[in-house]
Formats: C-alpha cells, structure tokens, sequence
C-alpha cells in the first residue's frame, strides 16, 4: 500500500464519520431511525437497495467464483427482473398497510405466530450468514494486501475484521437509516467506478474482451452460463428452479432489501426507487464476475500468478479480487478499490445492523412492552444495533470455516433453505384469499426446520466427510438448487392443506392485504403510481437482462 493509496482511504473515512455525526444528531423517533422519517427520494432509495446488496461478499465471491466456474453463479446477479416483481406486486401492499417490517405485515395479513417465526429466522439467518460471509470477505482483502502491516498475514485478517465491523457499527448506531442512505449514492458511485477500473485495466493487461473469449472457449464446459443435467453442481434444470425461488425471496421479501422502499415519501416514489435498484442491479455480472475470468485468463497465461489452495490443485477463488488489486493497479487507484471494497462492505454491514435492530425493536420488544414511548425505542433499536455488532464480532472466529467451495456459492445455498417457505407464503398468500394463519404456520416451520435439518447433514456428512450411514451421506450431496425446489414444493403443499383443514380467514382481516382486495381499495391510486417513468425504467431493465441472457448463453459457442 502506497501513501497515496492510505490517502484515499483516509478521506473516505473522514466522510461517512461526518455524515454519521451530521444525521446522528436528527434522530427524532423510531420512524426516523429505522426508515429515515419515511422522506426519502427515488435515487436513494435506488442506490441503497444496490448498495445494501452489494456487500464484500459480493466483490470477492463473485470474483472467486468468475475465476472458478465462469458464469454459472451469474443466475443470481441478473435478478434485476425481481425487482419489477417487487415495484409492481409488492411495494403497494407493503407502503399502504403501513408497516415498518415485512414481519409486521405478515402479521396483517395472518397471525402474530406467523409475525415471530419470520423475525425470529429472519435474525439468525443475518447473524449467523450474512455478517460472517460479509465480514470474513472484506478480512481476507486486508489479509492479502496489509500482510505485513500488523507483524502477519493472520494479524491483518483479525484487525480487518474487528476494525470493520466496529467502525461500521458506530455509525449505523448513531446514525440510523438516514447516515446509511445519505452514503448510499456516493458508495454506489464508489463500487461501480472503482470495480468499472479494474475490469478495464484487466481487460487491458490481457488484450481485450475478444481474448478474455479466446482463452475462455478453451475451458468453455466450465465457463458455460448454462449447464447440462449432468453438471453436479449447476445443471440448468436446477439453476431455473432455484434461482427464481431464491430471487423473489430476497429482493421482494426479505426486511433487509425492502426496508428502503418503505423510506419513501410516496407510492410512486417506492415503485420508482425499487426499479431504479434494478437498473443499478444489471452491471454485477460485467464488473464483479467478469474481472475473476479475467483474473484466470491472466493467470493461464502467465500474465500473474494466482494463489492455489492448500492441496495445490485449483485456485483459491476468494483470493483472486484482492491479488487483482495487488498485482494490477497503481498507487492511489489501489487505495480506490480498496475505498470501493470498503463501501460495499460498510454499506451492506451498516444495512444488515439496522435491519436487524428494526426487526428486534418493532416486531419483538415492542410486541413484549407495548406502549414504550419513540425516545425509548429509538434507544433500543440503537441498543439492538449495537448487539448485533457484538454478534457479529463473537462469530469472527468461525467465519474462516464458511468458505467451502467459495464465499457466494455457501450464501446462495444457504439462502436456498431459507428462502422457499418464505418464497410460498408470501406469493400463495397474496394471491389466494383462502390462506390462513394455520397454514401459513405450519409452512414456516415445517420449511424452516426441514432447511435447517438439510443444512446440517450438508455440513458434516457427505462425499470427502462422514460417509456412513448412506443416507445421511446421500442427502449431503444432494444438489442444493433441487434441494430448494422441494423445499419450496412441500412448504407450498403443507400451507395449502393445512389452510383448507381449518377455517378460511374473515373478509374484513385481509381486505386490502389480497391482490384481488388491494386493487379494490386503493386501486386508483396504484394506477396513478404506475405511470410513464416507471414503464420506461422496466422496458430499460428487463431488455439489458434479456440481452444479457442472449449474449451469454453462445458466448463460448
């Protein structure tokens, strides 16, 4: 690291500590903390549900994974046609009921059963997935680059991981969803310039995109977008299963994505900074996953040598964006990278903090002592912020041991026991009046834990690990994309005859929370949200996706 490079850094940081302190000192309420006093403009919104999802894990796995197996993850990151789903579908249900989480709205719509077991996964997935992948992403970077700052390589992955995570936390803390807002559109300007740098002077050092092809068709099974049924890993079938599930959960359901949306100022506003996110959403694949080909295609070449694993035999994925920086740019640029790695890592750990704290505070504190006043919640959703913090840092030591097969690989499969009874209830329930609260229960649970069962055999038995009994070894292997499928299939089954086994729900408790109600009650006014800007933006989204699609699926051929 040159000084040039510490410069840069430096004056990031200076920025979102003033930022911090100047929002932390307008904190009025919990509406204010949780969903920025529900005043936020189209091009925030849009910037932080990017910013939000583009985390560490996403720069460096993505990376690892464009360096491993090409373009197979790519499914995952031309997910901008969800968020239509989520301006289109969701956003008028969620804005018109009011609710500051999506638990609260599950409850509208069902039972404050239904309320706790989604906060209650919903905290144990962040926790336990998203800060260690997040956080463990952004160490390894200090690791490869700061080797010998703090006396060794390991010293340098700790204090990147403590300084991260400490930082990050002081100033979700104090200064709520607003400072992580306010930040939002100079981190996404960051991220996708910074990333755009490396893409084009890899490019460069390799001899253009037409070599970057040449020298992946000489590896083109594994570099394909799509696969055959007999890919163990990522046969087609199970990438168009999956993905969809997996997508519509996160981008549509899920607190930590649609929280910004319910920051708007109006209906229209939502909508439009929903797919404003989506426009954003379509360049993941050409500035995250390409530079990790262009990485390999270097490395085959000689042109820069890669770090191996242990055993010698492949790459070691999550190495290749931090040698990239190292080995590619110049002083002061590098120092830019590392501020843009940076920003997605704090931007997307600031996002998870406040989202958990929101979820803790409104649909579990403020469920066991109601009527507190806002001053008191707004001190325990800081109070809750800083606890996940703390989590956060106890997990640290086990984070180095979810990297598997690659840092985005383990979180899509994780995400893919997690997301199908969501996926189904929330879509069966909008779309069927006769859900109710009973099967929406039973489904969580049962999806939940079947998931939680799944992960776990994953984890300790299997090929390589304990293979006997058979079974047990079978169900460890088993493909997690058709994994997610069946997953999704018995969680829908399960809600739907537990539904029709019991009472269907009052008329007067889901008036307003259906497709076919909504539109009954508010329908003029959604009509009115809809209108030119919105159209033009999904026109926008869903050809780059479409084309996207086109070109890569003969790329190789």
């Amino acid at each position: 690291m040159h000084w040039l490079d510490w410069i840069v850094i430096g004056l990031y940081f200076v920025v979102i500590g003033v930022v911090a302190w100047w929002y932390g000192r307008h904190q009025k309420d919990s509406v204010d903390y949780f969903l920025a006093g529900r005043n936020a403009g189209w091009i925030v919104i849009g910037a932080s549900i990017f910013t939000s999802n583009i985390g560490s894990e996403h720069i460096v796995g993505l990376a690892g994974q464009g360096a491993a197996t090409g373009m197979a993850m790519a499914h995952w990151e031309l997910h901008a046609w969800c968020l239509i789903v989520l301006a289109g579908l969701f956003v008028p249900f969620y804005y018109k009921s009011g609710v500051q989480t999506i638990p609260e709205f599950l409850e509208k719509r069902f039972s404050a059963r239904t309320r706790w077991i989604l906060s209650v996964v919903s905290l144990v997935a962040y926790v336990f997935t998203k800060v260690s992948v997040t956080v463990y992403a952004g160490a390894i970077v200090f690791q490869a680059l700061l080797p010998d700052t703090f006396g060794s390589p390991q010293n340098a992955f700790w204090i990147g991981a403590f300084s991260t995570v400490v930082i990050t936390g002081i100033y979700t803390v104090f200064g709520g969803m607003r400072a992580i807002m306010s930040t939002a559109t100079p981190q996404a300007v960051i991220i996708l310039f910074g990333s755009a740098v490396i893409t084009t002077i890899g490019l460069s050092k390799l001899g253009g995109w037409s070599e970057l092809v040449a020298t992946c068709k000489a590896n083109a099974d594994n570099f394909a977008l799509w696969r055959p049924l007999s890919d163990p890993s990522f046969p087609w079938l199970g990438i168009l299963i999956a993905s969809p599930i997996v997508g519509l959960w996160y981008w549509c359901t899920d607190q930590y994505i649609v929280q910004r949306a319910l920051s708007a100022k109006d209906l229209a506003t939502a909508r439009r900074g929903a797919l404003f996110g989506g426009l954003l959403k379509v360049w993941p694949v050409l500035i995250f996953l390409v530079p990790g080909m262009i990485g390999w295609a270097l490395h085959t070449k000689g042109i820069i040598q890669l770090p191996m694993k242990a055993d010698g035999s492949t790459i070691d994925g999550d190495q290749v964006f931090p040698t990239l920086v190292k080995l590619l740019l110049p002083p002061g640029i590098r120092g830019l990278i590392v501020a843009c790695l940076l920003a997605a890592l704090m931007s997307s750990l600031a996002s998870l903090f406040n989202s958990s704290a929101s979820l803790f505070t409104v649909d579990i504190y403020e469920k066991l002592f109601p009527g507190r006043s806002e001053r008191h919640l707004l001190n325990v959703g800081r109070i809750a912020t800083a606890t996940v913090v703390v989590l956060g840092i106890i997990w640290i030591p086990v984070m180095a041991k979810v990297s598997g097969g690659g840092l985005y690989q383990y979180l899509q499969s994780v995400q893919g026991y997690l997301a199908p009874p969501i996926t189904a209830v929330f879509f069966l329930g909008l779309f069927w009046k006769r859900i109710n609260s009973t099967g929406a229960t039973w489904a969580l649970s049962c999806g939940f834990i079947l998931g939680m069962v799944k992960l776990t055999i994953q984890a300790f038995f299997g090929k390589g690990k304990i293979e006997n009994p058979a079974i047990l070894a079978q169900i460890g292997d088993f493909n997690f994309l058709y994994a997610t499928g069946i997953l999704f299939a018995i969680s829908a089954v399960i809600m739907i005859v537990a539904s029709l086994l019991s009472p269907p729900p009052p008329e007067e408790k889901i008036r307003g929370l259906t497709y076919g109600s909504i539109h009954q009650v508010y329908g003029e006014e959604i009509r009115r949200s809809w209108d030119t800007g919105n159209k033009v933006m999904v026109a926008v989204i869903l050809v780059a996706v479409l084309g996207m699609y086109l070109y890569f699926s003969f790329w190789l051929r």
